[in-house]
């Protein structure tokens, strides 16, 4: 199949493994299941990032359309060239928008994985280990 390849991810346990591991059985076992939430904020710093890059481009937009009324009269263009500007500035706000609202999911997710992972520990920690007779489990 042409232009699909295997996913790696080298930060991440498993080296360069895909991302599924080898078998389901690895994960099970736990060998590789492990969570931290640097990858949930490096995602949400990534959509900040591009919040921030299109910030300036509604501005950019405008100021790359000044003077075309004037140096084209009254064209009928003009009403296209005015509708085309006005749906890219709805797009562009959307998506800067969508990136700085993505952020604040993403940083939610580092939390609230982080709560669960310590009450799974608290459940496990309340857990008294068998007696074992003769001193043999």
């Amino acid at each position: 199949m042409s232009g699909v390849g295997v996913v790696t991810v080298p930060e991440q346990p498993g080296g360069d493994r895909p991302w599924w591991g080898e078998s389901a059985r690895d994960a099970v076992d736990g060998a590789d299941l492990r969570h931290s939430d640097g990858s949930w904020l490096r995602a949400a710093g990534a959509a900040e990032g591009l919040a921030a890059l299109v910030g300036p481009v509604r501005a950019e937009l405008a100021l790359a359309h000044q003077g075309i009324a004037a140096g084209a009269g009254e064209l009928d263009a003009l009403v296209e060239l005015a509708a085309v500007r006005a749906s890219w500035e709805r797009r562009i706000e959307a998506a800067r928008a969508e990136c700085a609202g993505l952020a604040g999911k993403l940083r939610a997710v580092a939390v609230h994985q982080a709560e669960a992972n310590e009450t799974v520990k608290a459940g496990f920690d309340r857990v008294e280990p068998p007696a074992f007779v003769g001193g043999r489990p």
